[in-house]
C-alpha cells in the first residue's frame, strides 16, 4: 500500500510515494515557467499545474511505482493564489503568483484606510504578496475578468478538482487570502467585497485530512492513479512542510531553504504581529508564525540559469559545479556581499522596492565568490527574519533545517554558523512527505497527524555550528544589515532611475 503526496511549490511539482510505515517508495519532481512579463510580475498558467503532475507521475512509474497501489492522495501549494475560474470552471486568466509585487499602491491604499481593521481579523498586514491586494489591483486595471469569476480556488484545490470533480479549500489556505476571519474561522464578508469578489464565489472550507473525493474516471485516464482513489484535501505548503519536518510541539523552529525562504515557530496560541504572518498549524490548536524572505534557493535557481548555463544541460551537475567552486571560497567569500531581493522584499522591511546586489567585488573575486556569496547572503536574509522572533520572545527548543537548499553540505553549515546554533535536518521532511502523511491520517492509517509524524519521521544528520565561523559571520551579518540600510534609501527611488 502506498501513499502518495503532491507538492506544488512555486517553481514546480514533486510527487512522493511512501509506505504505511513512512518508508520512502519514490519521488519525481517537474518545473513549471512562471511568466515575469513585466518587472514584478509573477504569473503561472494554470493548465501547466496538471501537465506537470502528469509528467512527474510518469517519471515514478519508470521508477516501477504501481501507480495502482496508491491507496490514497493529498496535496499541498504555495498559498495566496487565487485561480479564478468561470461558471464552466474554466480559468479566466493566468494566475497572479504569491510573488508578484504589483499591487504596492492597493496595499498603500489598505494600510491607510483599512490596517487596523485587516490585523484585527485576519492577523496579517498587507503586502503584495496576499490575494486581498492582488485582486485589488484587477478591480482597477481588469474589471471584466473579476466580472467573469463565478468560483475562486488556489493551486493545490484547482488540480483537486480536476481530480475529483470537488470544489473546495482548507481553513490555512483561506488564511493566506486576507479576507478570512480568523477569529471566526469563516470568509469576511466586507473584505470579500472590497476584492471586487463575489462571496458566494469563495469556496466551501473543510480541514486538511478530510477526504474531499475519489479519482475521477476522466482523472485516472489522463494520470495513471486508480479511479476511485481517494484524494484528501491538504493544505498550504508550508504548513504540510512544517508539519512534515517534525515541528509539530511549541518551541520547534523551522528554517527554510526553498524557492523561498522561511523561519517559522511553533506556538500553543496565535501571536500576531505586524512584520510576521500568523497562520493555523495542521495539529489543531497550534500556531505558527512566519517571518519569510521572498527569495532564498531562488536565488541559486537564477544563478545557476544565468551564470552556470555550460551546465544546465547536466541538471544536477550544475549544483555539484556551483557547491564545488563555494567551498573554493573561504567564510566571507573575500569580501563580497549578496542581498536576495530579486522580487523585493518581506520579512522584516516588507519593502517591494529593495532589488538584489552583490557588493563589496574587487578585480580578484571569483566565481566561486559569487556562489558562496549567494549562499550566504540567503543566510544572513533568514537570520535577519528571525530577528523579529526573537524581539517577540518565542520559545525555541528545537530547529529543523528543510528545502531543497538543506541538501547542500555548505549551504547547511552556513546557515548553522549565521545563526549559531545546532540544526537538525530531517528526511524526507519536505512537503510531499507532509501530504503522504496528511493521506494517511485521511484514511486512518494513521491515528491522528501527530502519529504519523512519530511513526514516519527520521532526522538524516545534526550540525553543530563552528565557534570561529560562527563568530565571524556574526560581524558579517552586522555589516550585511549596515549595506541594506544604505542601499535601501537609493532603491526607495528606484522609480528615477
Amino acid at each position: 500500500m502506498y501513499l502518495l503526496g503532491i507538492d506544488y511549490g512555486t517553481g514546480g511539482c514533486k510527487v512522493t510515494v511512501i509506505d504505511e510505515t513512512g518508508k520512502f517508495i519514490a519521488d519525481a519532481s517537474t518545473e513549471f515557467t512562471t511568466y515575469h512579463e513585466h518587472p514584478g510580475w509573477s504569473e503561472q498558467e494554470p493548465s501547466d499545474w496538471m501537465a506537470s503532475l502528469c509528467a512527474s507521475l510518469k517519471k515514478l512509474v519508470e521508477k516501477g511505482v504501481d501507480l495502482r497501489e496508491v491507496a490514497a492522495l493529498s496535496l499541498d501549494g504555495s498559498t495566496h493564489n487565487a485561480v479564478l475560474l468561470d461558471e464552466a470552471m474554466r480559468p479566466v486568466r493566468r494566475t497572479i503568483m504569491w510573488t508578484d509585487q504589483r499591487a504596492t499602491a492597493e496595499c498603500a491604499a489598505l494600510k491607510a484606510g483599512w490596517g487596523e481593521k485587516i490585523f484585527s481579523r485576519c492577523y496579517q498586514m498587507p503586502a503584495p504578496t496576499w490575494t486581498l491586494p492582488q485582486m485589488m489591483w484587477l478591480k482597477a486595471n481588469e474589471p471584466e475578468v473579476l466580472g467573469r469569476v463565478a468560483k475562486v480556488l488556489f493551486v493545490k484545490d484547482y488540480v483537486r478538482f480536476q481530480l475529483t470533480g470537488v470544489a473546495n479549500t482548507d481553513f490555512i489556505e483561506a488564511e493566506g487570502t486576507l479576507f478570512f476571519d480568523m477569529k471566526r474561522m469563516a470568509w469576511d464578508e466586507e473584505l470579500v467585497e472590497l476584492s471586487g469578489l463575489k462571496l458566494s464565489s469563495m469556496p466551501d472550507i473543510i480541514k486538511p485530512t478530510d477526504v474531499v473525493g475519489g479519482v475521477t474516471d476522466e482523472a485516472a485516464a489522463l494520470t495513471g492513479l486508480k479511479v476511485g482513489t481517494p484524494v484528501i484535501c491538504g493544505s498550504s505548503d508550508s504548513a504540510v512542510e512544517d508539519y512534515g519536518a517534525g515541528a509539530v510541539e511549541p518551541g520547534d523552529l523551522i528554517i527554510k531553504l526553498a524557492t523561498a525562504g522561511n523561519v517559522n515557530s511553533m506556538t500553543a496560541a496565535a501571536h500576531p504581529h505586524p512584520k510576521t504572518l500568523t497562520y493555523s498549524h495542521i495539529v489543531p490548536g497550534m500556531w505558527y508564525s512566519v517571518s519569510a524572505t521572498n527569495a532564498a534557493a531562488l536565488c541559486q535557481r537564477w544563478w545557476r540559469d544565468n551564470f552556470y548555463a555550460e551546465f544546465a544541460a547536466s541538471g544536477a551537475g550544475a549544483w555539484d559545479v556551483i557547491n564545488r567552486e563555494a567551498e573554493s571560497s573561504p567564510v566571507g567569500s573575500n569580501g563580497v556581499f549578496f542581498h536576495p531581493y530579486l522580487q523585493g522584499e518581506r520579512c522584516p522591511y516588507w519593502d517591494s522596492n529593495l532589488r538584489a546586489s552583490f557588493t563589496g567585488v574587487s578585480i580578484s573575486s571569483t566565481r566561486g565568490d559569487f556562489s558562496r556569496a549567494l549562499m550566504e547572503g540567503v543566510a544572513f536574509s533568514l537570520r535577519d527574519c528571525y530577528r523579529t522572533l526573537e524581539e517577540m520572545k518565542l520559545p525555541v527548543k528545537r530547529i529543523f533545517l528543510i528545502g531543497g537548499g538543506a541538501k547542500s553540505r555548505l549551504w547547511s553549515e552556513i546557515v548553522a554558523n549565521v545563526f549559531n546554533c545546532k540544526v537538525a535536518v530531517p528526511s524526507p521532511a519536505d512537503a510531499s512527505f507532509g501530504a503522504c502523511l496528511l493521506a494517511g491520517t485521511g484514511i486512518g492509517v494513521f491515528a491522528d497527524v501527530k502519529d504519523a509524524v512519530t511513526k514516519c519521521l527520521k532526522i538524516d544528520r545534526e550540525i553543530a555550528p563552528d565557534p570561529k565561523d560562527a563568530a565571524r559571520y556574526d560581524h558579517l551579518f552586522t555589516c550585511y544589515r549596515k549595506i541594506h540600510d544604505a542601499l535601501a534609501a537609493v532603491y526607495s527611488q528606484r522609480k528615477e532611475f
